[in-house]
């Protein structure tokens, strides 16, 4: 596959895994917490509540991208035969 082909596949891998994240970390918080997330921005939603999540949330989706990022770029360097690659 060519260069670009991969940054189209990176976008839709990207996409699909931050949404994964995303629906993941919605459940782990129903599970801990017995209550949906809160909604950070809502002046009547407690301010621990609302930094905790967007934390969980910053945490998670970050991480779940990061290791998402690192394996694309492995599997693109071994199909492009080219180990100077460090991002798409």
């Amino acid at each position: 596959m060519n260069s670009l082909v991969w940054k189209i596949y990176a976008g839709l891998i990207g996409t699909a895994t931050t949404l994964a994240a995303q629906k993941g970390l919605t459940v782990v918080w129903e599970i801990i917490t017995g209550e949906e997330p809160p909604e950070p921005g809502d002046p009547d939603t407690p301010l621990h509540l609302a930094v905790t999540w967007a934390a969980a949330s910053a945490i998670g989706v970050g991480t779940a991208q990061l290791l998402t990022n690192r394996g694309l770029l492995k599997r693109m360097r071994k199909a492009l035969n080219d180990d100077t690659l460090t991002r798409f």
